[in-house]
């Protein structure tokens, strides 16, 4: 089902459309907005099934980055929705701007001094950490804020990782996929928590 203009007010319904398993993506029309779900849901694990790359564990050690929550959220938005091709429209922006200020959209953000390196674009629903998309600017900027999420995510007794659609990239840090049904089992079970990124 489609959206329309009024929808990027209409913060609650929004809400309860993640909180039943779609999630927003612009169509081939800039204007164009959809609710999507897929049969597939691709989850990165809380556990010990994590991995992450052992290049990776020298960037950890040296503490090349600082992590922080929500310091450039509107940064993070368009360094998400800047590459060839984005499904993050100026509509979606705006939208993700209004959950924001609402306090359901975050960005979890890698700074280098005060450079901002990379981050992570989600919406956080009771103990269900909803990820919508992720950029570098400096490497392994995203790849950092992957691991220091999932410890965040971990140490504030999340219980899902929505990743939305499984690809190499996130396959490195355990992704995996699972059905439509047993998803939406998962996501009910981590919306009953009250869980807080910061």
């Amino acid at each position: 089902m489609t959206t329309d203009k009024y929808m990027q007010y209409d913060i609650p319904t929004i809400i309860q459309g993640y909180a039943q398993g779609y999630f927003l993506m612009a169509n081939d029309g800039e204007e164009s907005l959809g609710w999507y779900s897929s049969r597939q849901r691709a989850l990165i694990p809380l556990d010990e099934k994590f991995t992450y790359p052992k290049s990776l564990r020298r960037q950890l050690n040296q503490n090349r980055f600082s992590v922080a929550v929500n310091r450039d959220f509107g940064a993070v938005v368009e360094g998400c929705a800047d590459r060839e091709t984005t499904w993050i429209s100026k509509e979606l922006k705006k939208i993700y701007w209004g959950l924001y200020e609402a306090g359901w959209a975050y960005s979890f953000e890698t700074w280098c001094g005060d450079e901002l390196a990379g981050g992570i674009l989600g919406l956080s629903i009771g103990g269900a950490f909803i990820g919508e998309s992720m950029f570098y600017r400096i490497p392994e900027g995203s790849k950092v804020a992957m691991v220091k999420l999932v410890e965040r995510l971990r140490d504030r007794s999340y219980l899902l990782f929505d990743a939305q659609m499984n690809n190499p990239h996130l396959e490195r840090f355990g992704a995996y996929t699972v059905k439509e049904k047993l998803y939406n089992t998962l996501l009910q079970a981590a919306l009953k928590r009250r869980c807080s990124l910061f």
